[in-house]
């Protein structure tokens, strides 16, 4: 279902000096915004849906005639590879090199993956050029503690529409506890940052509430058979099951997990929220397992609906809720340029991060600001439980995710 819509649209690199020539042409104005997305490989179905909204909200702007006097180009990069067979820390860095050595480039929404974030915002930082995910969670990226490392020329650059796994990770484990009432549990990730990092936030805070905690293990995502841990975890008879990562390990182990542990409690975190899980593992072996996305059920708040609808008629299918943080995204960033151009500065990148980091937007989610560290303020995590729909395609994610609540943000 990928559509391979020009992978890469260059813009040429246009000087902003504040002439009266410059600002008497202002219409003719380019600047372009990066996207950068694992748009081959396991999770390249959801890079897809998360593409098509930010493309949304560009689009929107184009048909309006730019933003703030400018034309508004867009640079999308692939940081899937074959190679891989999903995301690429080392290509996301090639990305980033790239768009921070085109001048026309003022900001980005991406990446997908927090492997990849932690590989692109040094050198974003280095580049002074911001980046606001629509997905990636992993919170070692925007916490200060390791602000030396990933933003190391100081200011945050690394903004987020959705709120990260130090809350995500442990507001499922009160789910676990307080919703579901297991009493053990068996934890697995696939190895990569966003994975063991959502695993030990959600480990962290299950054994503060008490849940026996019955092992740890990792899958690896190249591998074909996990028959051998899954069997293992059957004979230590735990309640439940909790899953770190994403759709390459999490689609063979929502299948192989049916065969061996078909009734046992299921969930993991946003990487289980997924078109492309719903295609790869299928039916009935998605039944009943859990899960979360990092921020508010957007999809079916009524005040979304008729954007919902224009995103199913544009590219013929459903979107998900981070189709719709990634419009979000790519708003907050127009909004930033509209500002910066009509304050009369130059649009630069650095204009356009200030703008971004003081950014109060009212968006499809909601209200948008960041903290100083680039995080969004709102700290909502959902719960959803995957119920087969017969009478919806079964990678719909509108209508093969039921909504169960917002999780408890309990101590």
């Amino acid at each position: 279902m990928l559509s391979r819509r020009s992978l890469i649209i260059q813009a040429p690199a246009v000087a902003v000096a504040g002439s009266f020539a410059a600002r008497a042409f202002a219409a003719d104005k380019t600047i372009t915004v990066g996207i950068n997305l694992p748009l081959t490989g396991a999770d390249a179905h959801d890079a897809e849906l998360i593409k098509d909204g930010a493309m949304m909200a560009f689009d929107e702007a184009t048909a309006k005639g730019g933003v703030g006097g400018y034309k508004i180009e867009v640079m999308v990069l692939d940081d899937g590879t074959a190679t891989a067979g999903q995301y690429d820390p080392a290509q996301a860095a090639t990305n980033a090199r790239k768009m921070v050595s085109d001048s026309s480039v003022v900001a980005a929404v991406g990446p997908q993956m927090s492997g990849s974030g932690k590989a692109m915002s040094p050198i974003l930082s280095q580049g002074d050029l911001a980046i606001i995910t629509p997905s990636s969670t992993n919170p070692d990226i925007t916490d200060p503690k390791f602000a030396s490392q990933y933003r190391p020329a100081g200011k945050a650059i690394y903004f987020r529409t959705v709120t990260t796994d130090a809350f995500q990770g442990p507001n499922m484990a009160n789910f676990y506890v307080e919703t579901l009432k297991v009493k053990s549990v068996f934890v697995l990730d696939d190895s990569g940052a966003y994975g063991v990092g959502i695993a030990n936030t959600f480990q962290a805070q299950a054994e503060k509430r008490g849940l026996k905690m019955l092992g740890r293990d990792q899958l690896n995502p190249k591998e074909a058979d996990y028959t051998t841990i899954l069997t293992k975890i059957k004979s230590l008879n735990p309640d439940s099951l909790y899953y770190g990562g994403v759709g390459q390990a999490g689609v063979k182990l929502v299948k192989q997990a049916y065969d061996i542990l078909p009734k046992l409690i299921k969930g993991g975190g946003d990487g289980m929220n997924s078109a492309e899980i719903l295609k790869g593992a299928g039916f009935p072996a998605c039944d009943g397992w859990y899960c979360t996305i990092a921020g508010p059920n957007t999809l079916e708040d009524p005040g979304a609906k008729p954007w919902v609808e224009a995103f199913a008629k544009k590219y013929g299918q459903q979107p998900e809720n981070y189709s719709i943080t990634a419009y979000d995204a790519a708003k907050v960033i127009l909004d930033a340029i509209d500002r910066v151009a009509k304050s009369g500065k130059d649009v630069t990148r650095s204009a356009v991060r200030d703008a971004i980091q003081s950014t109060q937007l009212k968006t499809l989610q909601g209200d948008v600001s960041f903290d100083e560290n680039g995080d969004i303020k709102s700290r909502v995590v959902s719960v959803f439980q995957i119920v087969h729909d017969p009478k919806s395609p079964d990678d719909d994610m509108v209508h093969q995710y039921k909504y169960i609540g917002v999780a408890p943000q309990g101590t």
